[in-house]
């Protein structure tokens, strides 16, 4: 960044710029538009980010991010108690659950399994994920973990120890409508309904 920015400026460019998406160019230019907006509204955009932290929290029942504890999704009485929907991070769910197609609990998982890693231990959240089933309400697990080789070797690890665990939970899959290599949160409103609809069996 050239010397003769300002300090302030070029501290916060290279703030942003650390962003997805935004290289040293594109943060200058969202700086300069900060700097356009009234002044009431970059000091609200400014006290929302230095409060977020604060006012958020993760449900103790999903994992997913949440102003209550909890959640919205799992505090509705309308959904379904019986399905549990894995995924591996909360913008999966939000993606997922966007659609409307699905009305029952989800759980996040908070990462995948590097084909690499060895499973002496339960692997991501999956204490979270065991306890849950453990309660006895749910009857079908459904991985919603994508495509990828690390979401195939963390359903791979989970289907055989949620059998061993629980043998008596149903166990299914998104259909394969998604393409190899592709992560659930990227993937269009159709493709996802079509895969939830004909989801599979695992056994």
């Amino acid at each position: 960044m050239a010397s003769h920015i300002p300090e302030p400026l070029r501290v916060l460019v290279d703030q942003l710029a650390h962003l997805p998406g935004l290289g040293p160019k594109s943060a200058m230019r969202a700086a300069m538009t900060l700097l356009k907006w009234p002044e009431s509204e970059t000091r609200r955009l400014g006290q929302g980010i230095y409060e977020l932290r604060d006012r958020l929290r993760l449900c103790s029942r999903c994992g997913g991010l949440s102003a209550t504890d909890p959640c919205a999704v799992c505090a509705d009485p309308e959904r379904s108690r019986e399905s549990l929907c894995l995924v591996p991070e909360w913008d999966s769910m939000l993606t997922l659950d966007a659609g409307g197609f699905y009305r029952g609990q989800y759980m996040i998982l908070g990462g995948l399994l590097s084909p690499l890693e060895k499973h002496d231990g339960d692997g991501p959240d999956a204490e979270r994920l065991f306890a849950r089933l453990a309660e006895g309400e749910i009857q079908e697990l459904i991985f919603a973990l994508g495509a990828t080789i690390e979401a195939e070797n963390t359903a791979t690890w989970l289907l055989q120890t949620v059998r061993r665990r629980f043998p008596s939970i149903r166990i299914t899959r998104l259909a394969q409508g998604i393409p190899l290599g592709a992560e659930v949160k990227y993937m269009d409103k159709e493709t996802l309904r079509q895969s939830m609809q004909y989801r599979q069996e695992l056994r």
